[in-house]
This record gives C-alpha cells, sequence and structure tokens, in this order.
C-alpha cells in the first residue's frame, strides 16, 4: 500500500495545471492555475488580481477567518481565497508539498462538488521530487475539543486515520459514520469522488445571504426529506459522511505538514476542523516534529511520551 502522505522526501507539480470553473458561494466565474514551486515554500495561494506585495496567502491553520459553511483564509492585508478544502484535500492526499495556487478572483471553482477533478488531473500530470526532507506532525498526546454536541480529537496513531460520525435531522442522510486508515491508493478510491451535499430546504435562505450563488445540481447534491434530487442519484450510499471526511482532508492540509495521528470527530466540520489544528498548535507539548526518514511505528494508545528520541521539538 502506498502512502504519499509519509513519503520521506518532499514533491511537487512535475508541470503547470490549470482548472476553470465557478465559485460555490460567489457564483464567480474564474481560473486557477497550479504551479511548481520551490523546496520549504509550502502551498500558498496567489490572487493575480490584486497588487502583487498583497497577494500572497500561505494554506496555513493560522491565516483561517471563516470555517461556518466551506474554509476560507485571510492574508495581513485583508485578501481571501475561500472554499481551499477539496484543492488542498487533493494536494494533501497526492503529497505535494510546495505549489503556487494562482486565482484570478475570490473562490476556488467547486468543479463537480467533490476533489475528484483536481486529484486526477494531478495524478495524470504527476509530482516531482525534491532534494529535500520531509517531516510529520506526530500526535503524541490526545488533544480535544467539545462544543454541545459537537466534539474533535486528534489521537496518537501509527498511521493517519479519519473517523468521522454524522447525524442529521434527514431521513436521506441521517447517522452515517465511515473510519479508514489514510493513504493516496484509499482516498483516491473511496472518498475523492464524493460531493459537497445541502438541502433543498436551505437553499433560498443561503442566496438571501449571499451564499451558494454558484451552486447546483452539477456541483452538489441536494437532498429533499425523502432523497437525493440529483439525476442518478448518490455516488456511495453514504456520500455525505465519505465527503466530510474528504473536507476534514482539506482541512487538515492546513498544519503544514502531514499529521500522523487518529483524527476523530463527532458532529464536526469546518470550524472543528480549524480549532482542533488551533488547539494542537497550543498544546505545545502534545506533538512534535518526526523525520519521515527516521519513522518507526507507535501505539495507538494514549501515552505521554512516544518515540521523543525520533522528534524534534523545535517549535515551526
Amino acid at each position: 500500500m502506498t502512502n504519499a502522505y509519509l513519503n520521506p522526501w518532499q514533491h511537487t507539480l512535475k508541470e503547470v495545471i490549470t482548472f476553470f470553473g465557478i465559485g460555490l458561494h460567489s457564483g464567480q466565474r474564474v481560473m486557477l492555475r497550479i504551479e511548481p514551486a520551490d523546496p520549504d515554500s509550502g502551498r500558498v495561494f496567489v490572487r493575480s488580481d490584486v497588487p502583487a506585495a498583497e497577494a500572497e496567502i500561505p494554506a496555513l491553520w493560522n491565516y483561517s477567518v471563516n470555517t461556518e459553511l466551506c474554509t476560507e483564509l485571510q492574508n495581513v492585508h485583508g485578501v481571501c481565497v475561500s472554499t481551499v478544502e477539496h484543492l488542498l484535500a487533493a494536494l494533501y492526499a497526492s503529497g505535494v508539498d510546495n505549489a503556487r495556487i494562482v486565482i484570478n478572483g475570490p473562490e476556488i471553482p467547486i468543479l463537480d462538488g467533490s476533489a475528484h477533478p483536481y486529484m486526477s488531473l494531478i495524478r495524470s500530470i504527476g509530482t516531482r521530487q525534491q532534494n529535500r526532507a520531509r517531516r510529520a506532525i506526530q500526535i503524541t498526546q490526545p488533544v480535544a475539543v467539545h462544543e454541545r454536541d459537537r466534539s474533535i480529537a486528534l489521537m496518537p496513531a501509527s498511521v493517519p486515520r479519519i473517523t468521522l460520525d454524522i447525524d442529521f435531522p434527514n431521513k436521506a442522510v441521517g447517522k452515517q459514520s465511515l473510519s479508514m486508515t489514510l493513504d493516496d491508493a484509499t482516498i483516491s478510491r473511496e472518498i475523492v469522488a464524493a460531493r459537497t451535499f445541502g438541502f433543498a430546504k436551505d437553499i433560498d435562505r443561503l442566496r438571501a445571504r449571499g451564499l451558494a450563488r454558484g451552486g447546483s445540481l452539477a456541483n452538489a447534491v441536494v437532498f429533499d426529506d425523502e432523497r437525493a434530487l440529483n439525476e442518478g442519484g448518490l455516488r456511495f450510499p453514504d456520500e455525505p459522511v465519505r465527503h466530510k471526511i474528504l473536507d476534514a482532508i482539506g482541512d487538515l492540509a492546513l498544519a503544514g505538514a502531514p499529521v500522523l495521528g487518529h483524527l476523530h470527530g463527532r458532529q464536526s466540520g469546518h470550524v472543528m476542523n480549524t480549532r482542533i489544528l488551533r488547539e494542537l498548535f497550543r498544546r505545545r507539548d502534545c506533538w512534535c516534529y518526526l523525520d519521515l526518514a527516521e519513522m518507526r511505528e507507535i501505539p495507538v494508545a494514549n501515552v505521554a511520551d512516544v518515540g521523543n528520541s525520533a522528534c524534534s521539538q523545535e517549535s515551526g
């Protein structure tokens, strides 16, 4: 089984990739270009429609500003880019550490509502290994956030894993749970094609708020009380929880390095995904950097001191 998460070397794209589409919420037509980037530069969004000195927005957790219905990032100049999660999930799962993501508008194109178009073309173009070592964030002690009926935790694990439980008061969705070890092959087969979803009863309210202007049955699954309204139905019987996992993978990418741990969320979404990253980086005693070239398995148990000899304690 391959796992691009845990490749010991940094990677970028072999060549430029271009996408055209509309933003789910803005309805604005945009062009997006993903360019290869230098080692250690990370994944960076670049707004080509604003002055160059204000254009760069690092894809990192501390630039996250709005996570109600999507993940939005904002730089120190107030320049934003939103709905970044599907593209970041595709880059993260494909092991692309360094990329310049140039866009001529404020929102990433939604395409078909999943990450499949992004990951498919990334795989088709391929990645290029760079002469720079890679490190992961190893979870050494549990970190958790709770809010009413929602919770999310990061726990020690020998390989990256996500478990999500969702419960919607809608007969067509209801309760769904899924747990999986994360590797690029599994994500490509089981997760990337899962589309964003919503409910017919909410559409007018969202559009009155200036949201979902670009949404349609071509780029989202829409449920009434009984079923999905899309022609052809669902891609997976449990497509909603799979899409929530896709969102979580994209949000985890904002850690800036692969996360070696088990993410377990109940009724969680973008808000809780961002909160667990903020809590993780606040709790410096609960994680360490691990050189992936030296990685060795750790137990999944809750432990206070795991593999410290292999961990770098720099703040990063």
